[in-house]
């Protein structure tokens, strides 16, 4: 039987919706024991969003596999005792509550780290522990427009376009979050001593703003939207329309690959435009524009799958999940008859055994408090009294 590399980790996941739940099925996918606290009622409201495969959404399927769910009353008194037991052999808890309701459940940082010194608990909101927006609610949009994202996105001289990948969420809630319980987990594995690790998605989302910086050291502020070098102020680095209505995505930043493209494309003139911008470099986008128009997406890729100048087709989901590189690479999984993305990053000697579905809401429960040494009867009690 394969070692799997974070064998022997429990994580209680209080987490709901995208961002927690999908750092927690990263870490999952990894072999770490992770144990969905959800409250007796609604529990994670993520199962009833949206399209619905069975008894839960596809949402919910496709950031909770590999996961156990148990159902804990947390308002209650014998709902926090039970929770406190779990905290004793626990190795991270992860909460995405507003700053302060840990507190108030009496289930802070402060309580639960007395009880178990090495634990890391790692908080995921919008705007941080501190500062003056910490209480205010958000969402991913709302992130990203306040990090100088939001407004760099889209064509010029057109409005702001909202991105169908939660920037914030998923960059800031979920791998900021994966990457801030790994690294107090080091030091707790070298200190005995866990940390309170605090995650703000619009932090994380300002953080990875880097060409924008750049600019604003330069020149003291940003470029207006499309005007950027990588927004498509350059011919070389934009999407153009094919014949068909659909789009090519040009990546030929380096003089090799554009030089590449102009003679493949039998456009050797424009070379000298690899760079350019203002009216020169629209005349340049203007011809390529013109050229592209000419053939159709899959007559480009054709083309362009035997030259080496990053020029490749502008694919739909749907495509993406059938495409040779991402099923060679096995990104595609299909987990209880959904079709899900694999796990994506690749660890020598170890292949991923086949994931378990998403759980039902408190499917685990019975399970998990047995271990603890509750026996049937006072679980049955504790059911009857709505505490689990």
């Amino acid at each position: 039987m394969q070692s799997k590399p974070l064998s022997g980790l429990r994580i209680l996941d209080l987490t709901r919706l995208l961002p927690g739940p999908l750092a927690t099925q990263h870490l999952a996918d990894y072999g770490a024991e992770v144990i969905k606290v959800e409250d007796t009622g609604a529990g994670d409201y993520a199962r009833t969003m949206g399209a619905m495969a069975g008894e839960s959404s596809y949402f919910y399927q496709v950031v909770n596999r590999n996961k156990k769910s148990l159902r804990i009353d947390l308002k209650v008194a014998e709902g926090r005792a039970l929770f406190l037991r779990l905290v004793e052999s626990a190795d991270v808890v992860i909460e995405g509550f507003r700053p302060g309701v840990m507190d108030k459940l009496g289930l802070g940082y402060a309580v639960l780290s007395a009880i178990n010194p090495r634990l890391v608990m790692c908080s995921i909101t919008g705007y941080g522990q501190t500062g003056p927006y910490a209480q205010r609610a958000g969402h991913d949009i709302n992130y990203i427009g306040y990090a100088g994202v939001l407004d760099q996105i889209g064509t010029a001289g057109g409005a702001p376009a909202i991105p169908n990948v939660q920037i914030g969420d998923l960059l800031g809630g979920t791998m900021a979050a994966v990457v801030g319980v790994l690294v107090a987990l080091f030091e707790a594995r070298a200190s005995g001593r866990g940390r309170h690790v605090d995650v703000a998605m619009t932090d994380a989302a300002l953080a990875h703003a880097i060409f924008p910086l750049v600019e604003v050291l330069a020149h003291g502020a940003v470029r207006a939207r499309g005007e950027d070098m990588l927004t498509g102020g350059v011919p070389c680095y934009g999407v153009y329309q094919t014949a068909d209505g659909r789009h090519m995505a040009v990546g030929a930043l380096e003089e090799k690959f554009w030089f590449l493209l102009c003679d493949t494309l039998g456009c050797e003139g424009l070379k000298p435009a690899h760079l350019d911008t203002g009216d020169a470099g629209a005349r340049a986008r203007d011809a390529l524009s013109s050229i592209f128009r000419s053939r159709s997406q899959q007559e480009w890729s054709m083309l362009f799958d035997g030259v080496d100048c990053c020029v490749t087709p502008v694919l739909r989901l749907e495509e993406s999940l059938d495409n040779p590189q991402v099923l060679a690479r096995g990104m595609v999984q299909e987990v209880a008859g959904v079709r899900q993305f694999g796990p994506p990053v690749r660890l020598s000697g170890y292949k991923p055994d086949a994931p378990t579905p998403a759980p039902a809401a408190g499917a685990d429960t019975d399970e998990v408090l047995a271990r603890l040494g509750v026996d049937p009867a006072e679980i049955a009690r504790l059911r009857v009294a709505g505490v689990i």
